[in-house]
């Protein structure tokens, strides 16, 4: 996770609200094909759950995060963990891998994060990665945009949700052996309400309405999104869409 435009992370208001991120999230670890011994660093590590389960496998890894509360749980995992911004990485080809899930939708400036990538991979290392592509959670974006609208707000998305097509231009840009990227849907069942991921996930664009106003927001939100992700027994599903992508240091 990295923390921009207002957006704050709980680790225990992640841990009930947003556990299905790291749990969805695993599978890619097979992508990454990790060996006894590796040095990783898991680029926005969150609460360090993946983090945890790479250093169980006989990784040596670093898990790096923009948010205090994050890092200090990432830690708690007895994970070493740092501070830092994932558009500003500062590591000279110490890594064989960079892997990251579900954070890079948080960097809008790819390029920055790209070339902090590369300069952290050691020669022939891989970087691994998934996060929110193109239409990701379209649904409520439109239907949050037209509440704050209604309202006479206009504040841009915070998120960084590109095409595999941009984004495998943006990592060759950069010098990197693209191996595959790719937009796979992952229709998502949430463990709450839709406003339980609001609150959540989207702060950046919520901070925007007054917050005694913020309550009647949540609950029009979910009216008005109840019929298109709320199934018949009232299980609320998220359409998620995922860049996927795996690439190496030439």
């Amino acid at each position: 996770m990295t923390s921009h435009n207002e957006q704050q992370w709980d680790p225990i208001a992640y841990q009930q609200h947003g556990r299905f991120v790291s749990d969805l999230g695993a599978s890619i670890l097979d992508l990454l094909e990790a060996r006894t011994g590796e040095r990783i660093l898991d680029l926005g590590c969150g609460d360090g759950a993946l983090t945890r389960k790479l250093v169980d496998m006989g990784c040596d890894v670093l898990g790096v995060d923009s948010s205090t509360p994050m890092v200090e749980a990432t830690r708690a995992l007895g994970v070493e963990a740092r501070m830092m911004d994932g558009q500003s990485l500062d590591f000279h080809g110490e890594f064989d891998a960079v892997f990251s899930n579900a954070a890079l939708h948080w960097m809008p400036h790819a390029e920055h994060v790209l070339a902090g990538v590369w300069r952290a991979l050691k020669p022939g290392g891989r970087f691994v990665a998934e996060f929110g592509g193109h239409g990701n959670v379209a649904t409520i974006v439109n239907a949050l945009h037209a509440a704050l609208a209604a309202r006479h707000v206009d504040i841009p998305n915070p998120w960084f949700f590109p095409t595999p097509e941009h984004y495998r231009a943006l990592l060759e840009k950069q010098g990197f052996q693209v191996h595959f990227v790719a937009l796979l849907p992952r229709p998502t069942l949430l463990p709450g309400d839709v406003r339980a991921w609001l609150t959540t996930f989207a702060q950046p664009l919520l901070s925007a309405v007054a917050e005694e106003e913020r309550p009647a927001c949540l609950a029009a939100l979910a009216d008005t999104l109840r019929a298109s992700m709320c199934d018949a027994d009232g299980k609320w599903w998220a359409d998620y869409m995922r860049i996927r992508c795996h690439a190496s240091k030439a």
